[in-house]
């Protein structure tokens, strides 16, 4: 019996050192799973939305950068690995405009394509791919919208070995523009103003908002804080509106919604005194009750891509093909006392000879409202819920994290640095 007891413990101990055998040596294989090769890389794509949405963001590691596409079907976007390399894995990280039918392909020359990987009911989210080719370009084909808006991917990370050695991290001069920005989409539409009709449900025209998904007429500091928000960069919880516009008298959102944060227009001195938003800060700028266009209309209506066409203060005529754009800047300088005033104008002033007035002594960015709309042709098909372009007005109430506002003034705005959505140059 003692016998046949230590032989049963030799077998054991023997299948114990096979089975830590076993898990070492496949453990030591998957350590060796293959490496993320397209970081850095360059990347095209079939277009872009706008140039806060560029092909180069899928590839530079920041979830809170993204590429997003035109509105339309087909869309693509490629990544040149920089040599020839097998291909094991692709992850796809979606915002939240994805693609429900697409496909994963390589290329050794750009122009003859593999598909490695086909899919028609895509979900959106992180979608981990494994997939099997070779080539110098990998490429993601989308055939089908899953939303209204484009296509849109926070990161596209291609797995294998091969392709070209790291990209050395870029080294060109730091472009002497005092600018960070947000691009914020429209997010939904409704007859309320929580800075002039405050806890009045439909006392108001009809508003188009952007950035925060939760503003309506109850809306205060706490609830944009805590809501969710479609801009990018995400942590921008602040919201932003305007009068909606019409063409036939029927809603028509713009395909953009891009808010500047600026260092223009006051003296160097001043820029480097810029102070961060107050959290809670609430600013009305234009005139929703003007009758006519004066000295005091601040909007402005063009033409993109068409410069001819030069610029209004009420609508103008732009050719088939364009889109007609509104710009408006908000005042820079704030009496820093009143996050609020009577008239929601009064707290705010605009500078004069580059300096902020007495009154208003402390300076703050420029906020540049940019926004596109789907419409060309006869101007006298449009309107405002508002009245006239003339009328155009922009709602802007501060919710950007404090500390995170103010790293971007501290980096961006001061040193007088071009930054992205990312508030890094």
């Amino acid at each position: 019996m003692q016998a046949a007891g230590c032989r049963k413990g030799t077998l054991a101990v023997a299948f114990l050192a096979l089975l830590t055998g076993y898990i070492v040596v496949n453990g030591s294989r998957a350590d060796a799973a293959d490496p993320l090769i397209s970081q850095g890389r360059t990347v095209t794509a079939s277009s872009t939305e706008n140039a806060g949405t560029p092909a180069s963001a899928v590839v530079d590691g920041n979830n809170g950068t993204r590429w997003s596409s035109a509105f339309s079907d087909p869309q693509w976007i490629q990544v040149d690995l920089g040599a020839a390399a097998t291909v094991s894995r692709v992850v796809l990280n979606w915002e939240g405009a994805y693609s429900r039918a697409f496909t994963i392909q390589t290329s050794a020359n750009g122009s003859s394509w593999s598909t490695v990987h086909t899919t028609t009911n895509g979900t959106g989210g992180v979608q981990d791919l494994t997939v099997s080719g070779s080539g110098r370009y990998v490429r993601l084909n989308s055939t089908a919208r899953a939303t209204a808006w484009g296509v849109s991917l926070w990161e596209f990370q291609v797995y294998g070995a091969g392709g070209a050695a790291p990209p050395p991290p870029p080294s060109g001069p730091i472009v002497r523009v005092s600018e960070f920005l947000a691009d914020c989409p429209f997010s939904h539409r409704l007859p309320d103003d929580p800075i002039v009709f405050p806890n009045l449900p439909g006392a108001s025209h009809m508003h188009s908002f952007f950035g925060s998904r939760v503003t309506d007429a109850y809306s205060d500091v706490s609830d944009l804080l805590n809501g969710a928000s479609n801009c990018n960069p995400a942590v921008d919880t602040s919201s932003y509106w305007v009068p909606t516009f019409y063409v036939n008298d029927q809603p028509v959102e713009p395909v953009t919604g891009i808010f500047y944060y600026l260092g223009e227009g006051v003296n160097n001195d001043v820029i480097a005194r810029i102070q961060p938003f107050p959290l809670g800060l609430r600013i009305v700028a234009g005139n929703a009750k003007a009758t006519a266009p004066d000295a005091t209309t601040i909007s402005r209506w063009s033409c993109l891509h068409h410069n001819e066409a030069g610029a209004s203060k009420d609508f103008l005529t732009c050719p088939a093909g364009s889109m007609i754009e509104s710009y408006l800047d908000f005042p820079q300088c704030w009496n820093g006392r009143d996050l609020d005033s009577a008239d929601h104008k009064s707290h705010m002033a605009y500078p004069v000879a580059g300096n902020c007035p007495s009154t208003h002594p402390v300076p703050v960015p420029k906020l540049r409202q940019v926004l596109r709309y789907p419409a060309n042709g006869d101007p006298s098909r449009f309107r405002l819920s508002s009245g006239r372009g003339f009328t155009m007005h922009g709602d802007f109430f501060n919710a950007w994290p404090v500390a995170e506002l103010e790293r971007r003034v501290r980096d961006c705005i001061r040193p007088i640095i071009k930054c992205g959505v990312n508030g890094t140059p």
